[in-house]
């Protein structure tokens, strides 16, 4: 059957369903009211294997002959379609090799073992995990299941399209995280396909942009690198075969900082209480370059695989970014009580002190000056400009530092 018809499509809706999660829409009151849209989010963080890539690799599978399935598979992945390929060949009774980057979260690489398949841990970026995997595939027969540059894989990231059409028809935009652009491509085509009205808008990291770089020159096109935190989305080519259609297809392109997904992820898990890894977060954290108001928006969460330290930086630089934590130093003369003067105004405006460090030799006359550095957990950016302003009434004159928790 040719790939990305409606068709097909419709077949693969039918075959995905025996496998993945029907993932319903959830209305964010929150992000509707920073945005002035409408905003539904579709949780694939809470979808078999943490992501949305168990579609598009049980779909493809699916497709394969038996001999095909026989000879083994054989996949590069920064993780989300690793576990989607491990777990659909363990469905369907093959081995599955994993190439990952070494720089892969461990829980990713866990996982993926945990449904059996063997994992190899090749090059920094997925390119080079990439290159690694389709020498194995030559040399031992493998069958190559590609992560996004397949109209069988695009197809079946597609469904998510459907199951957002059938829950709200007059959805006016819906947005798509982008790496290689498979899940942009299934998206986009079939939304096409099934009401050209609705706006299909990819969204890329500023540091991974290579969708944005190529539709402006009209060519595939490969970045010299990649920098993000968005590990799932740092891909330096998108897919060849796949490119037409997003051409064709696709609305527009937003790109968002790394900064923006740490401040989205303590919006997710303040106000939904979900984990959201940072390739997942770039539609939550594009929502306010959108710039249309009063629309009906659906945001794509892709995946929910996040190891526990990278949660735990992202937590604190998301609080430091929104001034629930500061450090400032003040100084003070190095006598019994000027402490509990510091101390007392903090505790009056209500400032909760992280920690302190008293440095008696940032003068040389001691007597003269000490240095008092002070991290503090605030309410926010008034509640900090509060605590400032009560200090230095007082005549303590705050400086601010750089927060090292």
């Amino acid at each position: 059957m040719e790939m990305l018809t409606l068709e097909a499509f419709e077949e693969a809706s039918e075959i995905v369903a025996r496998a993945a999660r029907e993932t319903k829409l959830i209305y964010s009151e929150y992000f509707s009211s920073q945005c002035g849209n409408r905003v539904w989010f579709k949780p694939e963080n809470m979808q078999v294997t943490g992501a949305y890539k168990i579609r598009g690799a049980y779909y493809k599978i699916s497709t394969l002959s038996d001999e095909e399935r026989e000879k083994g598979l054989i996949t590069a992945s920064a993780g989300n379609h690793a576990q989607g390929v491990a777990y659909a060949a363990k469905a369907y009774g093959c081995r599955a090799t994993i190439v990952m980057p070494t720089t892969t979260p461990l829980i990713k690489v866990n996982r993926t073992k945990s449904y059996g398949a063997e994992v190899i841990l090749k090059g920094d970026v997925y390119d080079e995990a990439c290159e690694y995997a389709l020498q194995l595939a030559a040399e031992k027969g493998y069958t190559f299941i590609h992560p996004f540059d397949d109209p069988a894989v695009a197809t079946g990231q597609g469904t998510i399209a459907m199951e957002i059409i059938k829950e709200l028809p007059l959805v006016d935009y819906i947005l798509v995280p982008v790496g290689g652009g498979g899940l942009a491509t299934g998206v986009s085509t079939l939304s096409r396909a099934l009401n050209p009205k609705i706006k299909v808008i990819g969204v890329e990291s500023t540091g991974a942009a290579c969708l944005k770089e190529s539709l402006a020159k009209g060519e595939v096109t490969t970045l010299a690198h990649v920098d993000t935190i968005a590990d799932g989305t740092a891909v330096r080519t998108p897919g060849e075969h796949i490119f037409p259609y997003l051409q064709k297809n696709l609305d527009g392109i937003i790109t968002v900082d790394d900064g923006e997904l740490i401040v989205a992820f303590l919006d997710m898990v303040e106000n939904h209480k979900m984990i959201v890894e940072n390739s997942g977060l770039l539609t939550a954290a594009a929502l306010r370059h959108l710039d249309v108001t009063g629309k009906k928006v659906v945001s794509i969460l892709s995946g929910g695989n996040m190891d526990v330290i990278t949660m735990s930086s992202v937590v604190q630089h998301g609080l430091i970014a929104r001034d629930r934590i500061f450090t400032i130093s003040v100084l003070l003369p190095d006598k019994p009580g000027a402490l509990v003067g510091v101390a007392g105004v903090i505790a009056r405006e209500q400032g909760n002190v992280i920690k302190l460090e008293h440095n008696q030799f940032v003068n040389t006359n001691r007597n003269a000056a000490v240095k008092l550095t002070i991290t503090l957990e605030a309410f926010g950016s008034d509640h900090k400009k509060k605590i400032v302003e009560a200090l230095a009434k007082e005549g303590y004159l705050p400086h601010f530092e750089d927060v090292v928790l």
